[in-house]
């Protein structure tokens, strides 16, 4: 895969492809990364198409005898005003104008095209009463990276995310901005370039783009890939941690482990185990293998951040694939309201539109991963204090003492991030205050916990960044490059073509940008159980 970042305004063309069929099966994690590269886009079968088009058939038909939301009522508390089929067009257009009023830095361009993504899996099941053709317009936008300007700061995540859609849907028909190759430019103009017709406006097409979860989850999405592959690198620097102290293999035994009822912890172990498999720096068969006289970082119980990763880990795995598994869930769910079901003839109100799934799981995602970066910090600390290793230079200083001041400065950094992301791990989704003349009583805030969430961890792959420097340095001071494990040997062969070692001070935020550039883009083998 192509490079990905997803804090970026840029998201890579995709190649031409056969096509993810987004209408005809359930998309996975895995599906949105390679449509945020460029491994793949999204394809629309005819089948998928023709349950769209029955789904409007079959609105337009409910539509001239019963009172329908959205359709020919207001919205919200004005649901009670009726309204007349020549301004069904005009309310759908209103709606979209009076709610593209968010605020704050534009999302991520991965955030919005998984936005769409999540958008368009929500339309094409059939249940929104919306034209075929804005289902085909949600697939161009996507796989052209024609992607809506979208302002972070806007709906509350109960009615879905209605600020953030409407700047969506304002798009979708025409107006606002979008990015499209790098620039920021009128809708319209990027439109007419591309031969694209805007969405068009009939009976639903505005309230079905915007009543939803879907930005929510499209940020959230995003998170789980950080997170995951935020996970990925904390295992391995986890790992090579146990090289440079050479501890014993106790923490990790498959026998230790099975004592407690946490698959977490078990899969934790046994990947340990694994990864550790051929390190020439690991003491075997335990305590048993210490001389008597110990020392250091070797004796029977060096500090928790180093003995108990299976315990911290664990329950953060645990998290992530929760979390997965209710994100995804949203994913291929119906989010709109009313929903429609052509073939029984029903027509459903209710609130699939609410997100406190999402939120709840953004939530635990922050706290898990606000964890995970006071371990990488703690364990930073043990590698920057000789009094605690026993065997680098303080700081891993490298060069002259007193002179030269190793990762020093570097120290700073993550400790206050850290302590960012302590502050920012309070729940969201409690945070409910009731808006719209109090139809919106209890709401969400699920866009808001998801955004906090991907806050966490890109603070965090800051925290690991420094953290895989230090242990960079700790490598070529100890010169343990040969006995590594594979694993880890290849991890530092990777990450020294980012960031070479140094003995001066020469290490700047540059390269700790080029490292965490490096780390942030998700992989296949980052979503592997």
């Amino acid at each position: 895969m192509s490079s990905l970042n997803l804090n970026e305004t840029s998201v890579a063309k995709p190649r031409e492809a056969s096509g993810i069929p987004v209408g005809d099966r359930d998309l996975t994690l895995e599906d949105v990364r390679s449509l945020l590269g460029d491994a793949e886009r999204v394809s629309l079968s005819a089948e998928s198409l023709d349950r769209v088009r029955r789904s409007a058939e079959h609105l337009a038909n409910l539509a001239r005898d019963r009172v329908i939301y959205g359709v020919n009522t207001g919205f919200g508390p004005m649901a009670s005003c009726r309204i007349a089929p020549e301004d069904f067009s005009a309310l759908q257009t209103n709606l979209i104008r009076s709610h593209a009023l968010g605020a704050g830095a534009p999302l991520p361009d991965a955030c919005v095209k998984a936005t769409l993504i999540a958008r368009l899996r929500c339309l094409v099941r059939g249940h929104s009463g919306v034209a075929p053709e804005l289902v085909s317009l949600f697939a161009e936008m996507i796989n052209r990276d024609i992607l809506p300007v979208v302002p972070e700061h806007g709906g509350v995540g109960a009615s879905g995310d209605l600020v953030q859609l409407a700047h969506v849907a304002l798009a979708a028909i025409g107006e606002g901005e979008v990015r499209h190759q790098g620039r920021v430019r009128p809708t319209a103009e990027v439109f007419a370039e591309n031969g694209i017709e805007p969405a068009p406006l009939r009976i639903r097409e505005g309230l079905a783009m915007v009543n939803g979860t879907s930005a929510m989850t499209g940020i959230g999405l995003v998170t789980l890939l950080g997170a995951r592959a935020l996970f990925h690198w904390t295992l391995l620097a986890a790992a090579l941690i146990q090289e440079i102290l050479e501890t014993y293999d106790d923490p990790f035994s498959p026998a230790l482990s099975g004592l407690k009822a946490h698959p977490g912890q078990r899969r934790i172990a046994g990947r340990m185990t694994a990864i550790l498999s051929d390190s020439r720096l690991i003491h075997r068969n335990g305590t048993a293998s210490l001389p008597q006289n110990g020392g250091g970082s070797r004796d029977v119980q060096p500090s928790y951040s180093i003995r108990c990763i299976p315990q911290i880990l664990g329950p953060i795995l645990e998290t992530l694939d929760c979390a997965e598994k209710i994100v995804v869930g949203e994913l291929n769910s119906v989010s709109d309201n009313p929903a429609i079901d052509p073939d029984s003839g029903e027509l459903l109100h209710g609130g699939n539109f609410h997100g406190d799934y999402v939120a709840h799981e953004m939530d635990k995602v922050k706290a898990a991963i606000t964890k995970l970066s006071m371990l990488c910090e703690r364990q930073l600390n043990h590698l920057l204090d000789d009094r605690l290793n026993g065997r680098l230079p303080p700081f891993v200083n490298l060069g002259r003492p007193g002179l030269d001041l190793g990762l020093q400065g570097a120290q700073f950094t993550a400790t206050s991030t850290v302590a960012e992301n302590q502050s920012l791990a309070m729940p969201v989704c409690v945070h409910s205050i009731p808006c719209n003349r109090d139809n919106q009583d209890i709401v969400s805030m699920g866009a808001n916990a998801a955004l906090l969430a991907k806050r966490v961890v890109d603070n965090s792959f800051q925290v690991l960044a420094i953290e895989l420097v230090a242990l960079l340095q700790a490598v070529d001071a100890l010169e343990v490059q040969d006995r590594l494990a594979t694993e880890t040997r290849t991890l530092h062969r990777e990450l020294r073509e980012i960031v070479p070692v140094f003995r001066e001070d020469t290490l700047t935020a540059a390269d700790l940008r080029r490292l965490v550039d490096h780390l942030q883009v998700p992989r296949a083998d980052h979503l592997t159980r």
